[in-house]
């Protein structure tokens, strides 16, 4: 008895390459148009995860090409918060292995929230190391956002080494830093190397959690929607209540003194 169209759709969502290949090969007499459909479907999805692969790979591999000789352990670090007005600055470190990859790895922005806490939990199993360092909104106000930037770099490496792991090269997402001897600069380095791509969704996920967390105990300012970024109802919020503990008042002079007027 012949399977139902139903049913050879449901084979075929389950199938790898292979797999694939021998239901062509058996439904190859098969004229209805549903099977024909529901082939198409496959290849086109078992393309797209083929095509994913490679990507995955290519983060890979452009991030080992940046080993010089005999140097084996990288790690990757990213900031999350740089330019919010309220809450902490936060910086990802990330220590991968070569295998196995992380599917999905990618520029935290280029995720979804869902996709983001999925990726964020593969990589805190698989990696060798991880850390997540905040720097108060108080210390940005004091030393400003690029000497904060700095030394949360420098202690999320610190933490790092301090469980044991011999760094060779440090992979910074920008512009140089120059915190560390060992340090290697990408530009738009989320997008291609794995470790700096798992460190920013790392730092991203851990914030927001923590940014929801403060919407509680700081009600009024939609903390849990913009995460502490200056969006107009965040703006138009600290004109009318002022500023809470931890917003960074070095960030928001502009908009509080136009409320003044």
């Amino acid at each position: 008895m012949a399977m139902t169209v139903s049913e050879i759709r449901g084979l075929l969502r389950e199938a790898d390459e292979k797999g694939l290949a021998a239901l062509e090969r058996s439904l190859a007499a098969d004229q209805r148009k549903g099977v024909k459909s529901a082939i198409e479907v496959a290849r086109r999805r078992i393309e797209g995860e083929k095509r994913e692969r490679e990507r995955v790979a290519a983060l890979y591999a452009y991030e080992a090409s940046l080993l010089g000789e005999g140097q084996r352990v990288i790690v990757g670090l990213d900031e999350v918060g740089r330019g919010a007005v309220a809450g902490p600055l936060a910086v990802g470190a990330v220590v991968l292995p070569s295998e196995p990859h992380i599917e999905g790895l990618n520029d935290s922005k280029q995720l979804t929230p869902e996709q983001r806490e999925i990726v964020a939990e593969q990589v805190k199993e698989k990696a060798l190391a991880w850390t997540v360092v905040y720097v108060d909104p108080a210390d940005i106000d004091r030393n400003g956002i690029t000497d904060s930037l700095r030394h949360a770099f420098a202690e999320a490496i610190a933490e790092i080494e301090e469980r044991g792991i011999e760094v060779d090269v440090v992979l910074l997402d920008g512009n140089p830093l120059r915190i560390d001897k060992r340090e290697k600069n990408v530009v738009k380095g989320d997008s291609k190397c794995a470790s700096i791509a798992a460190a920013s969704i790392v730092a991203k996920v851990t914030r927001d959690a923590l940014m929801c967390d403060l919407a509680q105990s700081y009600p009024g300012y939609d903390l849990g929607g913009n995460k502490g970024y200056g969006s107009p109802q965040h703006i138009e919020a600290i004109k009318a209540k002022g500023l809470s503990p931890i917003h960074r008042a070095s960030f928001c002079r502009s908009f509080m003194q136009e409320s003044l007027f």
